[in-house]
């Protein structure tokens, strides 16, 4: 049987195995769902939108296109929208457009639309003195506080016209920078007039969901700020970018290049990951941050919506295609994340993963791991059981305080996985070897011990005690008389069915009863009670064993004389003789280390034979010693005296059995003790022949086997009686044989 130790050393090593390499390793699978329980956490406490958030977002929405046209719309209605947000004071106008390609309304595009080259000379010719729809929009630029849009891309312009410096502190944050080969800018004259150019790009996980949004990138030897961190230096009136990185004053690093650590423009220091990336907090849609760009257009909307404000300018309508994925909403429109970018950098409502996160993580699970292991093999099964949820849920429920109080992003799924990977590698094992011991107690106990107690023992095998105890026993030896007689001129095969119909019913009868078979030794039978477990009123169970073994003879005898009859052949009965004694024993496995048994040792249990040998001086099938008979008092007894068996000093009390409780309160069973007791009186005070007449008549009036009892105590009697009362003569009696 496995030692449960090893079981959970095992255990430990494939649980180990099997759940912590994922903290070191971060496989894309883990930051996945990490993912979904830190998105979770923002739909239950999403971010509130305040109107008085700075931004704002003038859409191209539905209602602008029915009242203007399709888009691209003109540069001179573009134009025309920047100058009436001019009037209304906004601090910065930043474009979610790319005006990359020259206005196709334009009068010269028109012109150069045409198929018929001299229509497309006259037409030339009237157009000639119009204003270049571009040039205007290029010129309107110059007098407002906008920033373009631009795109990062795999193709397009090599070097990035930056508007705003870049300085730095501590080590040069390029390596740090997620990288693009080129940009996709807007026209060099609207680049030239405007205030700042910023970087539309997002960066979506695998799931196209932006949750990381990078403040600044680079492109080539170039550093391109993002569309709305360039939004908040213009709007500052800023002329400059500042990174602080790994080993900058007030950031040591102890000389490990770690990455960028924060970006400072104007008043607003902006805490970053490695990469200068942030982690918006979003809010649900709000209809409050965004405004028609229609009702801009025919100056319908009050100065203190813009005034003083970053508005963003971009497509709402959803058929223009804009549209991105949050943690909270599956549609967004691109430039609303914008927005939201600027509200949270603008009010601090952004969200960390600090680089000690992964590790802080890691040691939690390795934690968890320690506790939920020697907890599952040392603990009751619900103390375990009910450890596990409410570890997972004390996990999730710290990681959303943090996160709800402090921004924090701790990923509590790891650990909760550890946890619940361990509990079930380990209670997967505890159960196999469980059921590996019991199915080898099963084996060991399934053919000589009572269902009951296997059970119990299969329940639980660490209350066996293999190498050996001492135990009070009541002890069973039962022996078939005249053997050699019954068997002779059998063939080895009816002696083999003679066997088994014998031992099988005097077998059931045992284990019915809780009993333990130790062996079996030719037609002798050894058994006892209250080992492996303990047996509760084992005597009681023995002695109706002992009954139910008397009533089994009965039917045994009885099978067999139908049997001969039918065959024509003479039947002899059967008898047996059974002793049960109450007393301690060693019990354990004995043996040698090549092969050993469960079995019983010691002085009681050769009592238990010597009281079955002293069965067949009785002439009675059942004889048992007064610690029996004192343990089961209510059974009908038939006291024996005292005798000394061989090869012991001590005199025993011995007792036969007459019958079970509901016989010791019958008339008949009151009646026939009485004279019993008469009889035996008359022995104990010498008058030999007096209890020799009692004997007689006491074999004479029952029925069954009884009077061979008093045919042998008869026997005695008369032999006293003819030898005359001896000087010191005992009412003891010296059995000279087994």
């Amino acid at each position: 049987m496995f030692k449960r130790k090893w079981v959970f050393l095992f255990a430990t090593l494939l649980a180990a195995a099997l759940v912590l390499p994922w903290g070191a390793l971060q496989p894309r699978r883990l930051d996945d769902l990490r993912n979904l329980v830190f998105d979770e956490f923002q739909r239950l406490s999403p971010r509130r939108y305040d109107p008085e958030t700075p931004a704002r977002v003038v859409g191209i929405d539905e209602e602008s296109l029915k009242a203007y046209g399709q888009w691209p719309w003109p540069r001179t209605r573009i134009a025309e929208l920047v100058e009436r947000l001019r009037e209304l004071g906004p601090a910065v106008i930043a474009f979610d457009f790319i005006f990359a390609e020259p206005d196709r309304a334009s009068a010269r595009m028109l012109v150069e639309s045409l198929p018929d080259p001299k229509l497309r000379a006259d037409v030339s010719k009237l157009v000639a003195k119009a204003p270049d729809s571009d040039a205007v929009f290029a010129g309107v630029l110059r007098d407002a506080p906008v920033v373009l849009g631009a795109t990062l891309a795999a193709q397009g312009a090599k070097a990035y016209p930056a508007k705003a410096g870049i300085a730095s502190a501590g080590d040069e944050p390029a390596p740090f920078l997620y990288s693009f080969p080129a940009a996709l800018l807007p026209l060099p004259a609207l680049i030239e007039t405007a205030q700042g150019l910023g970087a539309t790009n997002w960066l979506p996980d695998r799931d196209m969901v932006v949750r990381r949004v990078p403040l600044l990138t680079r492109v080539g030897a170039s550093i391109a700020p993002s569309l709305a961190l360039e939004a908040l230096r213009v709007a500052q009136g800023e002329q400059s970018v500042v990174i602080r990185s790994s080993n900058a004053s007030g950031e040591t690093a102890y000389g490990a290049q770690t990455g960028v650590n924060a970006v400072k423009v104007g008043a607003f220091q902006i805490a970053t990951g490695p990469n200068a990336d942030v982690r918006p907090r979003y809010t649900f849609a709000a209809p409050a941050r965004n405004i028609s760009a229609k009702a801009i257009l025919e100056k319908r909307i009050p100065r203190s919506e813009v005034e003083g404000r970053i508005v963003f300018i971009g497509a709402l309508a959803v058929g223009l295609g804009d549209v991105r994925a949050t943690p909270l909403e599956p549609v967004v429109p691109g430039v609303e994340v914008h927005a939201q970018i600027v509200e949270s950098l603008t009010t601090g409502a952004l969200l960390s993963r600090p680089d000690w996160a992964p590790g802080l993580e890691y040691v939690v699970a390795i934690i968890a791991f320690a506790l939920t292991m020697p907890l599952l093999f040392l603990a009751p099964q619900l103390v375990s059981a009910a450890f596990v949820p409410l570890a997972v849920a004390g996990l999730f429920a710290g990681s959303f305080y943090l996160f709800e109080k402090r921004g924090l992003l701790l990923d509590p799924a790891y650990p909760s996985l550890v946890i619940v990977g361990a509990y079930i590698v380990g209670a997967v094992t505890l159960w196999r070897s469980e059921i590996m011991a019991r199915r080898q107690v099963r084996r060991a106990f399934g053919k000589f011990v009572a269902p009951a107690v296997v059970d119990r023992i299969a329940e639980h095998p660490e209350r066996l005690v293999l190498g050996g105890e001492t135990r009070e026993l009541t002890v069973l030896f039962s022996d078939l008389r005249n053997f050699s007689g019954l068997s002779e001129g059998l063939s080895a095969r009816e002696l083999t069915q003679f066997m088994n119909d014998y031992l099988t019913p005097m077998t059931d009868a045992i284990l019915e009863r809780e009993g333990t078979v130790d062996k079996y030794m030719g037609d002798a039978i050894l058994a006892f009670w209250n080992a492996p477990l303990d047996i509760a009123d084992h005597p009681r169970k023995a002695v109706h064993a002992a009954l139910g073994m008397r009533t089994a003879m009965q039917t045994f005898n009885a099978e067999r004389s139908k049997q001969a009859q039918a065959a024509g052949r003479p039947h002899t009965e059967a008898a047996m003789g059974l002793g049960l004694h109450l007393g301690p024993a060693s019990v354990g496995n004995m043996g040698s280390i090549r092969r050993f048994d469960y079995s019983i040792l010691g002085d009681n249990v050769n009592l238990a034979s010597r009281l079955e040998g002293a069965s067949k001086a009785f002439g009675t099938d059942i004889i048992v010693s007064r610690a029996i008979r004192d343990a089961v008092p209510d059974m009908a007894w038939l006291d024996l005296g005292r005798i000394v068996v061989v090869g012991r000093t001590e005199p025993t009390h011995v007792f036969a059995l007459a019958g079970d409780p509901d016989f010791a309160g019958t008339d008949t069973y009151v009646r026939w003790r009485t004279a019993h007791q008469e009889m035996l009186t008359d022995y104990e005070s010498g008058r030999f022949d007096g209890a020799a007449m009692r004997a007689e008549r006491l074999g004479q009036m029952l029925p069954g086997a009884w009077p061979a009892l008093y045919l042998a105590m008869g026997q005695r009697y008369s032999k006293l009686a003819r030898e005359g009362l001896q000087e010191g003569w005992s009412s003891i009696w010296n059995l000279q044989s087994k």
